[in-house]
């Protein structure tokens, strides 16, 4: 009888310990806020600027992360104070992968012109990386053009590799002498 009663407690913490977490799943994001407008800062200098109209946080779940269902844009400066844009419909945050997904009317402009629409785009934060296996449009600031299906990029674009893709480069062909 005192085996068959200690078999059952633990089998009972067993499905406790299920339920708890089943529970915390159903519970939905630890926090929400409205209207919300994050300044990101380093060493006392603006690096970035959120702002979206509904920021739900996960934070509680084991794979934690942060929702902006009705969209969001986000800018954000360089080393030199140049600022960069990106708005999209949709986005989320997880924090652990460090990688961040937008989805819906995405558009990048970059301080230096290049303007992105996409689909969707991953930012890899970080291996600094940004990348879509959905259709996008990307205008260079020489005047060059994509229309493709799919790229990886560096999240500067110096280092642009597109699939799939028809548009006008612009090749300088000049031969320095040395």
């Amino acid at each position: 009888m005192a085996v068959f009663t200690v078999i059952t407690l633990f089998a009972c913490e067993g499905n406790y310990r299920q339920k708890q977490q089943l529970s915390i799943a159903d519970l939905g994001p630890i926090a929400e806020g409205s209207g919300v407008d994050l300044k990101y800062t380093d060493s006392g200098k603006l690096v970035a600027n959120l702002m979206t109209p509904t920021l739900l946080d996960f934070s509680n779940y084991n794979f934690s992360f942060s929702e902006f269902p009705d969209g969001l844009e986000v800018q954000f400066w360089n080393e030199n104070g140049e600022k960069s844009t990106v708005t999209s419909d949709y986005g989320i945050h997880f924090e652990e992968a460090n990688l961040v997904d937008l989805r819906g009317n995405v558009v990048l402009i970059t301080s230096d012109s290049l303007i992105l629409n996409a689909n969707q785009l991953y930012w890899d934060q970080k291996n600094k990386w940004v990348f879509t296996d959905q259709p996008y449009k990307i205008k260079f600031k020489d005047g060059s053009f994509n229309d493709g299906a799919r790229f990886d990029s560096s999240e500067d674009f110096n280092n642009f590799i597109s699939r799939k893709n028809v548009g006008v480069q612009y090749v300088d062909n000049t031969i320095e002498d040395e």
